[in-house]
């Protein structure tokens, strides 16, 4: 693949909830530009960007995927997303990435949960956004009631810039309301006809919106506009490039992935009117790793982001988050899994490099010799399902460890934490599907077979009422003997874990044996007798004893205060840290 200036790229992240069509669409994008010579299905898992093993499996993108198409004369850098929730991180990772996004929404469902998700990620990150209304060869689908349900969600920056003709299973071809055009589709080509007489009057109510639309973001063409004067089209397409750039219009145009119809006009739209990365040129090499892919044969894969300047592979490369200098030979230019590579990329370009020892993802890369700031990393959901990991052979513990260091390396939405007290190691991700993915990841990409599980619950003992008891421990065995006596208030204590506190009169228990007692105490909270939880919420008052003048010492009072007795009939097993003592909870 050449390499492409600034001006000549677009980078667009393809978004919208599951099965709509996002990988089908890339898919006949990379058909229609001469890439593949043949379309790929994801039913039959021959898909460009859903090539894991996992992804085929299930029929559903679990990776963003990075594939550049070529359309004339532009390198169109396509992320394609997943749209199922448990794998929104790869989504949020993408934004990083992409200046554009491209929704796709469903003919016959229109507005689904994670459109309305993503559509606010994107709004909050500010991205320019176009919509494909996808299947509108499918029974049940409209064009009109989907443009109507988007323009309730989000405004009336929503503008239609075609018409369907034809409905469902009749959907033939389209209205092109800005160039005043209609087109009927063959074969994935768009050939132009006359506009059809019975869809004029669609056309002459619609196209006054368009203009309407476009004016209100460029006050020239708007004062134009209002002293009655017709707009051309080559104004009105400069106005909507700046409406679509600042947030204010979001075109919406439809077509078949199925059958190859629109998706031409698409890639003519995405080159024509999407805003090109916003870049300084002349400012140093500065670059943010988005996305970090642990490949078993190739290595590690760190996918970059060129945010200004130029890097070229003889120059070399530095981490600036690690100070540490790191070799490159070449910059990848995926496309799915296949790869082809350049020795220069220009500001605004998307491309991956292999076998990056030091870094990370969201680290800042930059040339040797330069000074640039840490760009801010993007942050992902928080972990909210956990589940206890472990190798089905006790022999592979170590291999597991190497693979769970290079998976959580590249998804930052897990998390790991080895319990101290159930002595699990837990791993925690966004959904259940999401960790059974990862299970899957161990054995496709490390060869380990790990075993999910619900983790051990680490419950605490407690007391329900309070209770006076006695410890006393006393020995004698020919020489110094031990002797500790002590008298122990237990009680309810709902503000900490543990208090030790003493109310000792007369010396009858000497100061320096204090600590010893409370030593005593903690340990015999270690195991309770219910169930042989470790005891909380408890205080633990000091408040007599007796001691002998020779025999006593710290050790004799540890074992006394060690032995006092917990009873059966004063217990639960309760909540740790919540004054509720009869809820079972888990910490």
């Amino acid at each position: 693949m050449q390499v492409y200036q600034t001006g000549d790229i677009r980078n667009i992240g393809i978004v919208g909830h599951s099965g709509s069509g996002k990988t089908s669409l890339l898919e006949t994008m990379l058909f229609n530009s001469g890439f593949t010579s043949r379309l790929g299905k994801v039913e039959d898992g021959t898909t460009v960007t859903d090539y894991l093993p996992e992804e085929i499996k299930r029929q559903v993108t679990i990776s963003a995927s990075l594939a550049p198409v070529e359309w004339k004369g532009t390198k169109l850098n396509m992320i394609d997303t997943p749209g199922y929730a448990d794998f929104i991180g790869e989504v949020i990772s993408t934004v990083r990435a992409v200046d554009n996004m491209l929704m796709v929404v469903c003919g016959v469902a229109g507005i689904e949960v994670q459109t309305e998700v993503i559509w606010d990620i994107a709004a909050n990150n500010k991205l320019p956004r176009i919509i494909f209304i996808n299947k509108l060869e499918r029974e049940n689908s409209c064009f009109e009631t989907v443009v109507e349900q988007l323009r309730e969600k989000y405004g009336t920056g929503i503008v239609p810039l075609q018409l369907p003709i034809g409905k469902e299973s009749s959907f033939t071809g389209m209205i092109d309301l800005l160039n005043e055009k209609a087109y009927r589709f063959e074969n994935g080509q768009a050939v132009e006809i006359p506009i059809p007489d019975e869809y004029m009057d669609d056309y002459e109510s619609q196209r006054p919106y368009l203009i309407e639309v476009a004016a209100e973001s460029c006050d020239e063409l708007l004062l134009k506009y209002l002293e009655g004067e017709t707009p051309t089209n080559k104004e009105i397409r400069s106005a909507l490039r700046m409406g679509i750039a600042h947030g204010e219009i979001f075109p919406v145009v439809g077509g078949s992935v199925a059958k190859n119809m629109g998706i031409t006009t698409l890639m003519d739209l995405c080159v024509d009117l999407l805003p090109i990365p916003t870049v300084n040129a002349a400012a140093p090499a500065s670059a943010i790793v988005y996305k970090t892919l642990a490949d078993p044969f190739v290595g590690k894969l760190s996918f970059l982001k060129v945010i200004d300047g130029q890097f070229n592979a003889g120059d070399g490369i530095y981490n600036v988050n690690n100070e540490v200098e790191e070799k490159v030979s070449g910059f990848i230019i995926p496309c799915g899994k296949q790869q082809s590579t350049v020795t220069t990329v220009n500001a605004g370009d998307i491309v991956a490099i292999a076998k990056l020892q030091n870094t990370q993802t969201s680290n800042t890369l930059t040339v040797k010799g330069q000074s640039v700031p840490e760009l801010a990393p993007s942050k992902g959901p928080a972990p909210n399902l956990t589940f206890a990991l472990s190798p089905k052979s006790r022999d592979d513990d170590d291999k597991m460890s190497t693979a769970l260091s290079r998976l959580l390396e590249e998804d930052p939405t897990l998390a790991v934490e080895k319990n101290a007290e159930t002595h699990e190691t837990l791993l925690s991700g966004i959904g259940e599907t999401h960790l059974e993915v990862v299970a899957e990841r161990f054995k496709n990409k490390f060869g380990v077979d790990v075993v999910l599980k619900p983790a051990q619950i680490p419950y605490r003992e407690t007391i329900k009422k309070k209770v006076e008891v006695q410890g006393k421990h006393k020995k004698q065995s020919g020489g110094a003997g031990q002797y500790g006596d002590v008298w122990l208030r237990i009680e309810p204590y709902a503000d900490a874990d543990f208090l030790f506190a003493e109310e000792v009169f007369g010396g009858a228990v000497p100061k320096n044996y204090f600590p010893a007692v409370e030593k005593g105490v903690r340990e015999a909270m270690s195991q309770g007798i219910l169930a042989g939880y470790p005891l909380g919420n408890i205080k633990v008052t000091l408040y007599d004893g007796s001691y002998h003048p020779v025999d006593s010492n710290e050790m004799a009072f540890k074992i006394a205060a060690s032995q006092y007795c917990w009873n059966r009939s004063w217990m639960c097993v309760s909540p740790f840290r919540k004054p509720t003592w009869v809820t079972l909870w888990a910490i």
